[in-house]
């Protein structure tokens, strides 16, 4: 039995345009004291697992290629011509493996602190896997967020999956402390996972086994994949099974899925505001605020972003934007 870490690499961050950008997504931006998000998450795993495994589109391989140099362990890539969403690209990866092996999976562009606490609860995790448990991970909110799913639990039990709320439900599910948001990091052996796959979704299963083995140097045929439904592995599995456990967990938690959270982060590692809470990002220009406060000024070469932190989940408007015309700016 090996333990994988399987780095799930496929989003393009659209609420961090114009940093991020479809060439150069928000996982390999190099804004965590030189490091970016991608080359964190595997450090934070090598000493936990055997193996590294990279899921991700044709357009990422390389990078990530680039940014393991470093990582001494061994690693494999997945190579996705089409994305299909979480499902089929964690189904991939399992399959790519043994039955018995264990896949931790993390998205690549998730900021963790506290490597104590987080080792911990991979562990526990681990444990609970080679049990055939299908285990995710909640962490233990620290503030009423709109912009995470939250997981109903009691002890290692999972009483339900619940959406992004809105501001009350969130204050409340906080108050009642038994929530955790939903990390979308998971565990399990592979044979468990795909025989849940087969269950609930077959046709996911059966779709994905098929272009497995026509594959070529782990490098999924295109056509072929577009066949597939496109789902999450939450809607897929997680929240169907019978066999979920939750590792309530303690570590310091972030998934940077938007500019309020890059400037939270920014913030605390001292990152200049003004006394009205304003902050640029990514030029020295001088850049005076009048009239405004909590705004952010995102620079780029070819483009300026303005915009009120609080609104920072609608600049996926702006790239939906972009994309719908095909812009080169996307």
């Amino acid at each position: 039995m090996k333990i994988y870490n399987v780095i799930l690499s496929g989003g393009v961050g659209s609420r961090l345009w114009p940093l991020s950008r479809k060439q150069h997504p928000k996982q390999f931006l190099k804004l965590f004291s030189g490091k970016a998000l991608f080359e964190l998450t595997a450090e934070r795993n090598q000493k936990v697992v055997d193996q590294i495994m990279v899921v991700g589109n044709t357009d990422h391989i390389e990078w990530s290629q680039q940014l393991l140099n470093d990582i001494s362990l061994p690693k494999s890539f997945i190579t996705e011509t089409a994305a299909r969403n979480t499902a089929a690209a964690i189904a991939f990866a399992a399959l790519a493996v043994e039955p018995d092996d264990v896949l931790i999976i993390t998205p690549s562009d998730h900021l963790i602190q506290n490597q104590d606490a987080y080792e911990k609860a991979i562990k526990e995790a681990v444990e609970l896997a080679k049990k055939d448990f299908l285990v995710t991970f909640g962490v233990v909110p620290s503030k009423p967020e709109t912009g995470y799913g939250y997981i109903e639990y009691e002890g290692k039990d999972v009483l339900s999956f619940r959406e992004k709320p809105n501001t009350e439900t969130a204050q409340e599910f906080l108050e009642r402390g038994t929530f955790l948001w939903n990390s979308g990091m998971f565990c399990f052996k592979a044979g468990v996972l795909l025989d849940e796959l087969k269950k609930y979704q077959p046709e996911v299963f059966d779709k994905c086994n098929e272009i497995w083995k026509t594959s070529e140097n782990q490098c999924l045929d295109a056509e072929a994949s577009l066949q597939i439904p496109s789902i999450s592995i939450d809607y897929a599995v997680m929240e169907r099974s019978k066999k979920i456990k939750v590792v309530p967990a303690h570590f310091r938690w972030n998934d940077l899925g938007s500019f309020e959270s890059l400037y939270d982060y920014l913030r605390s590692t001292g990152h200049p505001v003004d006394e009205n809470g304003n902050m640029v990002i990514g030029t020295e220009i001088f850049t005076a605020f009048v009239g405004l406060k909590d705004s952010i000024l995102v620079h780029t070469p070819d483009a300026l972003l303005i915009l009120h932190k609080e609104k920072s989940q609608d600049v996926k408007k702006v790239y939906n934007q972009l994309e719908k015309y095909k812009s080169t700016l996307r």
